[in-house]
């Protein structure tokens, strides 16, 4: 059983903390039950992987206390608080002291099993998120992680540790998107050759006029506008390794060279008969078919058994869901340092479960975009609804009270909640800061409550 579906249980009534035990071990859950706040909250600290419920009205220390105790341990700590003896402003309260959830006894089963799982979803995302962050301030240049632990990614590795000292070249194939100058970098990185150049060159982005100068090289006087000696980028690239990335783009002319540069391991510069011995690594990448553009007489055929010494195919990112989850708090923590965010916003289960759906044809890069796009807070638009609906279905429920505590309780903080982002036109940290919240449980309580920041701007 994972250590991540442990539960503390506290509750001063025997008779309900052992029932409600029994629930959730019923439903595989490991579950340790305490008597009092205080022997709790000496169970917990910051590495703690589990999930806390607590009744509220308790001798000692209540529940309420008991979570500000464990969010000075662990802001982060899902917990669930349960009452008999709740009433709105208690409820509001526990909410935005940072509560995941408050459950009015008595509840059904199901009611309270599902917030079990959601919570304990939560913290396995933080968690994780956690143990990348510090796998990342261990590395060295954290652009170059191959994160993941699918079976496909878990062989790239191993075949990459294979291939790393050897000097055979190699030839990358993938979609748009799968991270073909990652690998590259990682193979130099691993490789014998990690302490000289690693040249990554685009064979599409150049313009055919220059591609052969930028690449071997130029005499002075070679050519009009030549008026100094070049050196080209394999020449500069002497004992490292050189990525041509959409190698397919390469003019035909120039592929009968950079065939012999593989097999003769020296180049000439343009306007030059000499040869210049080089010791250099070749890795190539497509996303194309090689072998039928040489059928097709696009790509010389030789050069393509020539590179194609050792293959390596990336897996699209649909084919590796299970992965999504932790490339996606990867992609976060790099987009907060990009964009200078010192504390990272956790997804919430919905969303990675949304995420994992999708077809993502563009690949990590369009998983980048998103994973931007949530660190910005801006709105999610692949799933559009209609603002006038919300905004009805508010108003009908402030005018139209429901019974039952939940119920007027989210009622209520949606009207808290819709009326500070309508002030705020929609500005997120304004409506966080001015609720007392942090992004994330704003994120959270938008969503459980149906509200688009998009229909206050």
């Amino acid at each position: 059983m994972s250590t991540s579906e442990k539960v503390f249980l506290v509750d001063d009534e025997k008779v309900v903390r052992l029932s409600l035990k029994r629930e959730l071990q019923n439903k595989n859950f490991e579950v340790e039950d305490f008597d009092s706040a205080q022997d709790a909250l000496a169970s917990i600290s910051p590495d703690w992987p589990g999930v806390l419920v607590s009744d509220v009205i308790m001798p000692k220390m209540n529940g309420l206390t008991l979570m500000e105790k464990v969010k000075e341990v662990d802001p982060e700590i899902p917990v669930i608080l349960i009452t008999g003896q709740g009433n709105i402003s208690m409820a509001v309260q526990a909410i935005q002291n940072g509560a995941y959830e408050f459950l009015e006894k008595p509840f059904a089963t199901e009611t309270f099993i599902d917030a079990i799982k959601r919570a304990k979803e939560k913290r396995r995302l933080v968690m994780e998120v956690r143990n990348l962050r510090s796998k990342i301030n261990h590395q060295n240049d954290t652009k170059n992680m191959i994160v993941g632990k699918s079976p496909s990614i878990e062989r790239l590795r191993q075949v990459i540790s294979n291939i790393a000292d050897a000097d055979a070249d190699i030839l990358i194939f993938g979609e748009t998107g799968t991270g073909k100058d990652l690998i590259a970098q990682n193979i130099h990185q691993s490789s014998k050759r990690s302490n000289h150049k690693f040249t990554a060159i685009n064979c599409g982005a150049m313009p055919e006029n220059i591609i052969e100068s930028e690449l071997f090289g130029h005499e002075a006087g070679a050519f009009t506008g030549a008026d100094r000696k070049r050196i080209g980028k394999f020449e500069h690239s002497n004992k490292g390794t050189v990525f041509l990335d959409e190698i397919e783009s390469m003019p035909l002319h120039l592929q009968v060279k950079l065939l012999r540069v593989i097999q003769e391991k020296a180049i000439e510069r343009v306007g030059s008969n000499e040869l210049i011995p080089l010791d250099i690594r070749i890795i190539a990448a497509t996303k194309t078919d090689l072998k039928l553009a040489s059928e097709q007489n696009l790509f010389r055929e030789d050069l393509y058994y020539r590179l194609n010494v050792v293959q390596i195919a990336l897996p699209p990112l649909r084919e590796r869901v299970e992965d999504i989850p932790l490339l996606f708090h990867h992609l976060i923590l790099d987009a907060c340092s990009r964009y200078n965010q010192k504390t990272p916003p956790v997804p919430s289960p919905e969303l990675i479960i949304a995420l994992q759906s999708r077809k993502w044809e563009g690949n990590v890069r369009e998983l980048k975009n998103e994973a931007d796009k949530f660190v910005l807070g801006l709105p999610d638009t692949s799933t559009p609804s209609a603002e006038n609906d919300i905004q009805v279905s508010i108003q009908q429920t402030l005018k139209n009270p429901p019974t039952g505590l939940n119920n007027q309780l989210a009622a209520i903080e949606k009207s808290l909640i819709s009326q500070e982002l309508t002030r705020n036109k929609g500005d997120i940290k304004k409506t966080y800061t001015n609720l007392g919240l942090s992004r994330q449980t704003l994120y959270n309580r938008l969503k459980a409550l149906g509200l688009k920041r998009k229909y206050f701007i």
